[in-house]
């Protein structure tokens, strides 16, 4: 009546690994430095070798704000009431379409599904993804504040550190976006697509063309909401206050929570493969 207490070593019988079986690394939740910086320096190889995707993301600003000032040659105070906020807004935009292609480019390739294989988290390929792009950014950043004040004569008040700082965020802003949004395209044509979406409303309710007071109440709440109104607000502050403001400190906060935020959310949806 007794059954045989013997099984095979390589029978599976209590639900565990198999014996004589490597089981798949399991992943990390904890953020970790070292695996951070590993897959940011991977990041920035790769990107070495892609000169167009540098030049996209480090000149084009540049280009767009000189092309602004000429355009504008016959009349330099409209440059100084705009050229500020474009200041802010041209990095957030090249950022958003560098990063969310190119996420997406590892994940149709495949990079992604075997980077996570490894004991790697999503918070540490994002956080890489955040460091390699966040370090373009700070030269972008600099390159088109420097270039718009020094060389376009930028009629500024306040600090121009102040335009950088608000510059950077903006482009790293941009960077979660890019991230975020990357998980949802099953192409690199459906990432462009994201941009009208994302971007576009941003840009139309951020008050560059008016004054966010002067629009419709149910507008204006929205663009109370969207994080580039407060990037175009904190460069306006720079622009008339010669201190750093209350406001100019809200604004800044309020973007870099949101790019926090944005990285979060980049993180826990994250997929290794497209659909």
């Amino acid at each position: 009546m007794s059954t045989s207490a013997h099984t095979d070593s390589g029978t599976n019988t209590g639900g565990g690994p198999t014996r004589g079986t490597t089981p798949a690394p399991a992943p990390t939740s904890a953020l970790n430095a070292s695996r951070t910086a590993a897959t940011a320096a991977r990041v920035l190889r790769q990107l070495r070798h892609d000169p167009r995707t540098i030049a996209l993301m480090i000149l084009i600003p540049c280009v767009m704000l000189l092309l602004l000032r000429y355009v504008f040659d016959g009349n330099p105070r409209t440059f100084d009431s705009i050229g500020a906020s474009l200041l802010g807004i041209f990095p957030l935009i090249t950022m958003f379409l560098v990063t969310s292609i190119a996420t997406l480019r590892e994940r149709t390739s495949g990079t992604l599904e075997r980077l996570l294989a490894m004991p790697l988290g999503k918070g540490d390929l994002i956080a890489g993804y955040a460091l390699a792009f966040g370090i373009l950014a700070i030269i972008q950043s600099a390159l088109a504040t420097g270039l718009a004040v020094w060389f376009l004569d930028l009629d500024v008040t306040g600090s121009p550190w102040l335009l950088l700082l608000v510059a950077l965020l903006d482009a790293l802003l941009g960077t979660a976006l890019g991230l975020f949004v990357s998980a949802f395209a099953a192409s690199e044509f459906q990432a462009v697509q994201f941009m009208p979406a994302v971007i576009f409303p941003q840009l139309l309710l951020c008050g560059l063309f008016t004054p966010r007071d002067t629009m419709h109440p149910v507008l204006e709440a929205i663009s109370d909401v969207l994080p580039m109104s407060y990037a175009v607000d904190g460069m306006n502050e720079v622009l008339r206050h010669t201190d750093m403001t209350a406001t100019f400190v809200r604004d800044v906060l309020i973007v870099a929570g949101c790019a926090v935020l944005v990285l979060g959310l980049g993180a826990a949806t994250l997929r290794r493969r497209t659909a």
